[in-house]
C-alpha cells in the first residue's frame, strides 16, 4: 500500500494540477453525499440535518477552491496545495469532533460513513502535503 501511495506522490509531483482535480471531484462527491443523500436519510445516520448542511457548505467551498486552482493556476502550486491540504486536515478534525459530540445519536452506518470519510480525506491530506514537499525539494535542488 505504501509503495502505491509513493508512486501516486511521484506522479502528482510532476502533475500537481491533477491533484486539484482529484480534490475538487472528491469535495463535490462529499458535498452531494452530505447535502442530498445524508440529509434525506438523516434518520439512518443520526447526524442532525443542520450539521450535515454546514459540512456540505464547507465541502462545497473546498470544491470551488480546488476547481479554481485546477482551472486557473499555471505555476506556483505549492502554497495552494498547502492551503487545501491544511484545510482538509482541519475538516478531518472537525468531522471527528462532530462524531464524538454526536456519538450517542449516531447509528452504526453514520459512524462508518464519517470514519470512512475521515480516512479517505486523511490519505488525500498525506498525499497533498507530501506532493507539496516534493515540489519544494525539486525546486531547491534545481536552484543549487
Amino acid at each position: 500500500m505504501k509503495s502505491i501511495i509513493n508512486n501516486i506522490i511521484i506522479q502528482l509531483t510532476g502533475k500537481p494540477r491533477i491533484l486539484f482535480l482529484v480534490d475538487s471531484v472528491g469535495a463535490l462527491l462529499t458535498t452531494l453525499s452530505l447535502f442530498v443523500v445524508l440529509r434525506t436519510f438523516h434518520e439512518l445516520i443520526g447526524m442532525p440535518v443542520s450539521v450535515l448542511t454546514y459540512l456540505s457548505i464547507l465541502s462545497a467551498c473546498f470544491c470551488i477552491y480546488s476547481a479554481s486552482c485546477f482551472l486557473f493556476l499555471k505555476r506556483n502550486w505549492v502554497p495552494f496545495i498547502w492551503v487545501i491540504g491544511i484545510a482538509n486536515l482541519l475538516y478531518c478534525f472537525l468531522t471527528l469532533g462532530l462524531v464524538l459530540v454526536y456519538f450517542p445519536q449516531l447509528t452504526a452506518l453514520g459512524i462508518a460513513y464519517f470514519l470512512g470519510e475521515i480516512m479517505i480525506v486523511g490519505v488525500l491530506v498525506y498525499i497533498e502535503l507530501r506532493v507539496a514537499k516534493a515540489i519544494m525539494k525539486t525546486r531547491t535542488s534545481e536552484n543549487l
